[in-house]
């Protein structure tokens, strides 16, 4: 693969741009990393533009449940045990292409009766799962109404209808488990363009999922180990933040959060987060003991200069007179 050519500038935001050349390194050093496996990035150049695409990890961090689309009826189905972790539950179409809005994944399921999680709303928002973990979905009820149909179906029907039905780490729509919280840190991948922007990847997300909720509600941050979170503007383009940021998700992620429900933090702050309460009052101790060190000290300073101007005044005004 070539990673070499002209010196050009490739935007990454709003007035925001990269070296071609630079991001071209960036993007070689993500492929080493990933080397063998299906988040390797691919790029071109289309009429002089350069063009970078394959899979994004995102990572849930939602606080609130979201809604899926009603895409069937309340037949009873159940997802194989395969299906138990969010990225079986997010495949992508044959050889990782995007399926469109209107098809969804053919998925293999048994007529079981589907499992309620009996742990209460927005509990999948606790600890992060370990690397070996599996995240499990939180389920609850919903309000959404249903219109019952007919149970009488051919065959082929039945079998049309299961090819149909999407899922999110095993979860069908069902009347009564339609809304829930997905556990926290949970991974799933799109597959975008360097060319999309953060709202056209969000819409993709969610319409991949068949996600009720507007794509208004929520945001793409960058969430860093030290706890620095830095929100991607609508200009932004997800795709090479992430390769600007590195291939090691020990290290940041991509979060997708709601928009009101968290606010960004600085480098700057963020060193300080993870201290406990009576280091950070140590802290703040010793910077009004050095505040006041400085204070006192420019205190000195422009006395001294301003006895230095009066005894200068004082010179020039009895002058004359002594004359």
């Amino acid at each position: 693969m070539d990673y070499g050519g002209c010196e050009l500038l490739v935007p990454c935001g709003k007035d925001k741009y990269i070296s071609k050349n630079e991001l071209l390194l960036h993007l070689k050093t993500y492929n080493i990393y990933y080397e063998g496996q299906n988040l390797q990035l691919r790029h071109r150049e289309e009429e002089g533009e350069l063009i970078v695409e394959g899979l994004l990890n995102i990572s849930w961090g939602l606080r609130r449940p979201i809604r899926l689309q009603m895409q069937d009826d309340n037949q009873r189905i159940r997802p194989p045990p395969s299906s138990s972790s969010w990225h079986s539950g997010c495949n992508l179409g044959a050889h990782g292409s995007v399926l469109k809005p209107s098809t969804l994944p053919d998925i293999q399921v048994t007529d079981a009766e589907p499992t309620l999680s009996t742990e209460p709303l927005g509990s999948g928002t606790g600890s992060k799962p370990g690397p070996e973990e599996a995240p499990q979905l939180m389920r609850t009820r919903s309000d959404v109404g249903v219109r019952h149909r007919g149970s009488c179906r051919t065959p082929s029907e039945q079998r049309r209808l299961r090819r149909h039905r999407f899922s999110i780490n095993g979860h069908f729509y069902n009347h009564k488990t339609s809304v829930f919280t997905p556990a926290y840190g949970s991974v799933t991948n799109v597959r975008i363009n360097s060319t999309m922007t953060t709202p056209q990847v969000l819409k993709l997300l969610l319409n991949k999922f068949k996600i009720e909720n507007s794509a208004e509600e929520f945001a793409l941050y960058i969430v860093h180990t030290s706890g620095e979170k830095q929100k991607l503007r609508a200009s932004d383009y997800p795709l090479i933040a992430r390769i600007l940021q590195g291939p090691c998700e020990q290290v940041s992620k991509v979060f997708l959060m709601e928009k009101d429900q968290v606010e960004e933090v600085t480098y700057d702050v963020a060193q300080y987060i993870k201290f406990e309460m009576p280091v950070l009052r140590s802290f703040i101790q010793k910077l009004e003991e050095e505040e006041d060190r400085e204070v006192k000290k420019l205190m000195r300073k422009y006395s001294i200069l301003r006895l230095m101007i009066e005894q200068r005044l004082e010179e020039i005004s009895e002058g004359p007179t002594a004359m």
